[in-house]
C-alpha cells in the first residue's frame, strides 16, 4: 500500500472522526496492519500502536474545533477522563505481549457483538421515548426525561484498556453508551473525541516506549519504538484538513440515518479485518 493510498485513507478517516467519533482507529488498524504484513505476527501490534497516534491527533484537533457548548456536556467527568486514561496505559501495555493473531481475531469479535448489541438492545436505533425517534426531529430526545445522563465513571477502565488493547479509541463503545443516555448522535460522535484522546494519549506514550519489533528487509516500514511513523504521517496528511473542512460545516444528517450510518461503518470494518485475519 503506497503513500497516495495512505493518505487517501487519511481522508476517509477525517470523516470518520467527525462524523462518528472515530479518531481513525477502526480505519487506521486494518490499514496499517495491511500495510505492515511484512511484519508477521507483529503487524497487528504495530496498527494497534500507530492507530493511537492518528487518533491522539485527529481526536485532538477535532475537540479543539468542537463547540465549547457541545464540550460542556462532559463537566464534572473528570474522574471517568482519569479512569479512560489508566484503562489506555493497561491495554496499551497488554498488547506488548498478546500474540498478534489474538488481537485481530478479538478486534473482529468485539466489532460483531457490538454490531449485535447495537441492533437488538433498545436505546441505539430504537430509542426509549420520543425525541429524535423521527428523522425530522433532531433534538435532544432527553428533553422529554429528564436530560441526558452523564457516562459512570465505573466504566471509564473497561473501555479505556478494551479500546487500546485494540486499537479503537473507545468511540464504540461511548458513542452507544452516550445516545443511550439520551445524547442524539450528532453530540455523542462529537463528545467521543475528547474521551478517545484520554484514552489514546497514554496508550501512545507506552507504545513509543516499547522496543521495535524486527522489520526483516523491508524497508519501508520505519519504526519508533512499535510506531509506524510513515504510515502515521501519511493517514494524517489526509485526515486533518478534512476535520477541518467538516467541523466548520458539518454536514445535516438525520438521527436515525445518522445510526444506521454508525452500524454500516462497523460492519465494513469487520469486513476489512475478516480478510486479514
Amino acid at each position: 500500500m503506497d503513500y497516495v493510498m495512505l493518505v487517501g485513507v487519511g481522508c476517509l478517516s477525517g470523516v470518520t472522526t467527525v462524523l462518528f467519533g472515530f479518531g481513525g482507529g477502526f480505519v487506521a488498524v486494518p490499514v496499517v496492519a495491511a500495510a505492515d504484513a511484512s511484519l508477521g505476527g507483529d503487524a497487528m501490534r504495530v496498527a494497534t500502536a500507530t492507530s493511537a497516534l492518528v487518533m491522539v491527533v485527529n481526536a485532538g484537533f477535532a475537540t479543539a474545533v468542537t463547540p465549547r457548548r457541545v464540550l460542556l456536556a462532559l463537566r464534572g467527568s473528570g474522574l471517568l477522563l482519569v479512569l479512560l486514561a489508566a484503562g489506555g496505559a493497561a491495554g496499551a501495555f497488554a498488547t506488548r505481549f498478546a500474540p498478534g493473531g489474538l488481537a485481530c481475531w478479538a478486534f473482529v469479535a468485539y466489532v460483531l457483538l457490538t454490531i449485535a448489541d447495537l441492533l437488538v438492545r433498545p436505546g441505539f436505533l430504537r430509542p426509549y421515548s420520543g425525541g429524535a425517534e423521527s428523522g425530522g426531529s433532531e433534538t435532544n430526545r432527553a428533553e422529554t426525561s429528564g436530560g441526558p445522563r452523564p457516562l459512570p465513571a465505573a466504566v471509564g477502565a473497561p473501555i479505556g484498556a478494551v479500546a487500546a488493547f485494540l486499537g479503537v479509541g473507545g468511540s464504540v463503545m461511548t458513542v452507544p453508551a452516550m445516545r443511550r443516555a439520551g445524547h442524539p448522535m450528532r453530540v455523542a460522535t462529537s463528545l467521543a473525541n475528547p474521551l478517545t484522546l484520554a484514552i489514546a494519549l497514554p496508550a501512545t506514550a507506552i507504545s513509543l516506549a516499547s522496543a521495535a519489533v524486527p522489520t526483516a528487509s523491508d524497508a519501508r516500514v520505519h519504526l519508533v519504538g512499535l510506531l509506524d511513523v510513515g504510515a502515521a504521517a501519511a493517514l494524517l496528511s489526509g485526515a486533518l484538513p478534512v476535520i477541518a473542512v467538516l467541523r466548520r460545516r458539518p454536514p445535516r444528517i438525520p438521527d436515525r440515518a445518522h445510526a444506521w450510518a454508525y452500524i454500516g461503518l462497523l460492519a465494513l470494518v469487520a469486513l476489512a479485518m475478516l480478510f486479514l485475519a
